[in-house]
């Protein structure tokens, strides 16, 4: 009776410490969990607060007098006298009217510091598409000087220094309390590619130029990763051979991003002669790198289908290919779907492998086709980040808000599509 209650002693305490120990590792998950939710919401939040102000322009509307005797100019069709006429001189008229008491030349030039460097061009281009406006009375909205802008968007923030001299600041108050300087959608973010000025740069071209590069990579990847895992899995005798390819296919999956872009640099530009900066070659590079994820993913598809299945064709007589082609692939494409558009977002965050073979140069015209000059929205990213200029880093910071509602999207597709599409066996 003693040894049953000592045993029974045992027992209990026993139960204890293990009860113990799944009541730690519950608490151990939840505040890892907590952990990992609270750094994400802190890397948004981040993002968030820095990147809003980037969706938002700074404008200055101008009722501007096209003097001809002024700019210096009497046929605007003609390009030499565009170059050499004096397009901020209205301007600056313009902003003199508005304000008063600004006769010196040093405060004139403090006035031309007010609107973007691109101001005199939108003159331009509007008198050579209308000669016809020369010596009328315009109205114009130009773009705010990135100063102008941070000062609007960022007075009270201490992040941002305002470089505005006491007097600029001033005129600027008045011109807000006028309804001269506003602020709105920023709708040339999406309109324009990159630009040296902040407040005239776009990430259209950026958008183009990785949805060229991503169509490459997944008319090259795709296709590819299938075949290789249907043969891997399917049709390949088990030998040395295969074990050993796919050994390394599992070692590619590991290999560091910026390899392929050694890899990319060395073959495709260095051995073919290919030109850098390019959405063919930024494709192909993304192609290599991406084809081993979906080619294990591909597999993992085609094993979850159940023998049963292959049985029962062959049973009525199917060949091998029959039984892959009509019954194997459509029953295992959900999940092949779903590692084939993980893959793409994990290749559209890619940013070493294009730096590599010259996707980093600064690119100003949207793409028009897959052997133009392009980059891509990751390289955007960075160039605008490695700026000094202000502007650029609340756009660096859009610009990341706008790759992650990619991405977000591309990972929700993958997830819609196996919710809707897989099977229960």
């Amino acid at each position: 009776m003693t040894d049953q209650r000592s045993q029974a002693e045992i027992v209990r305490r026993s139960l204890k410490k293990r009860y113990r120990k799944e009541r730690r590792f519950r608490i151990y998950g939840m505040v890892a969990i907590f952990i990992a939710l609270a750094s994400l919401f802190i890397l948004f939040a981040d993002i968030i607060s820095k990147g809003h102000t980037g969706f938002i322009k700074t404008t200055i509307t101008l009722d501007v007098t096209l003097d001809a005797e002024q700019m210096y100019l009497t046929d605007p069709t003609d390009a030499d006298q565009r170059s050499m006429a004096d397009f901020a001189a209205p301007i600056i008229t313009a902003l003199e009217e508005q304000i008063s008491g600004t006769q010196s030349a040093a405060q004139k030039r403090e006035l031309k510091g007010l609107v973007g460097n691109y101001a005199p061009n939108q003159i331009s281009d509007r008198l050579r598409n209308n000669p016809e406006l020369l010596n009328t009375t315009q109205t114009f909205e130009f773009q705010a000087h990135d100063q102008v802008s941070v000062y609007v968007k960022h007075a009270d923030n201490p992040r941002y220094s305002v470089r505005l001299s006491e007097q600029q600041q001033a005129w600027v108050d008045q011109l807000m309390a006028e309804g001269v300087i506003d602020t709105s959608f920023n709708d040339t973010l999406f309109k324009r590619g990159d630009s040296r000025d902040p407040g005239s740069a776009g990430i259209l071209g950026a958008i183009v130029g990785s949805l060229l590069t991503m169509f490459v990579t997944l008319i090259i990847a795709f296709p590819m990763g299938i075949a290789a895992a249907v043969y891997l899995e399917e049709f390949a005798p088990q030998n040395k051979l295969t074990d050993f390819i796919e050994v390394n296919i599992n070692n590619l999956a590991a290999v560091p991003s910026i390899i392929f872009g050694l890899l990319g640099l060395a073959v495709f530009i260095g051995l073919f002669g290919m030109p850098r900066s390019i959405p063919v070659v930024g494709g192909l590079v993304l192609a290599l790198m991406t084809l081993p994820t979906i080619i294990i993913s591909s597999r993992a598809a085609i094993k979850s289908v159940p023998p049963s299945i292959r049985e029962a064709a062959e049973g009525i007589g199917a060949s091998k290919m029959q039984v892959v082609m009509h019954h194997v692939i459509p029953l295992a494409m959900p999940g092949m779907l779903t590692g084939s558009i993980i893959g793409m977002a994990q290749a559209l965050g890619e940013t070493a492998p294009l730096l590599l073979i010259g996707m980093v140069a600064f690119i100003v015209d949207v793409p028009d086709g897959f052997f133009d000059s392009a980059t891509v929205l990751p390289v955007q990213i960075y160039l605008w980040a490695s700026s000094s200029e202000q502007g650029f880093i609340e756009l660096a910071s859009a610009g990341i808000m706008v790759l992650l509602t990619f991405m977000i999207s591309m990972n929700a597709l993958a997830i819609w599509l196996r919710k809707r599409l897989e099977r229960r066996w």
